[in-house]
């Protein structure tokens, strides 16, 4: 089944999240450590049709580029590398953890969890690729 990949890239930990077949709705998937995430997605890709990564952009509020836009642009040559034919999608990434520790607190998620970074990192992903997937649906 189709499937989108929405990556928040950090310079520890990756946070994924993975649309339904649909392409509607974002699901948090799982935290990797920066240094395995391409072998992870290279093994969720054999099991999985991935047709699209949507990766969340660092810049500032300003609109210029962030410190972490390197680590970012770095990991996004590997990704080319590795999956030469799935298209990416770079999405602004501003705001998306405050946003993930709303929807925790929204969620009824206990503070011992919200203070995980693990847990943060993948609901980012997920509210990164729900808005890709929201402005795509709405151009239907």
């Amino acid at each position: 089944m189709d499937r989108t990949v929405g990556i928040d890239y950090g310079r520890a930990r990756v946070g994924v999240a993975v649309s339904d077949p649909l392409g509607i709705f974002a699901s948090p998937l799982e935290t990797v450590p920066a240094a395995k995430i391409i072998d992870y997605l290279q093994k969720y890709a054999a099991a999985e049709t991935v047709v699209r990564f949507v990766v969340g952009y660092p810049v500032n509020l300003d609109g210029r580029p962030s410190e972490a836009q390197a680590d970012v642009d770095a990991f996004l040559k590997r990704l080319a590398r590795v999956f030469p034919a799935v298209p990416v999608t770079l999405e602004d990434e501003r705001f998306t953890s405050v946003l993930a520790h709303k929807a925790m607190i929204d969620g009824g998620m206990k503070k011992s969890e919200r203070r995980r970074k693990e847990s943060v990192d993948r609901i980012s992903a997920a509210i990164i690729l729900q808005g890709y997937l929201d402005r795509t649906n709405r151009n239907v």
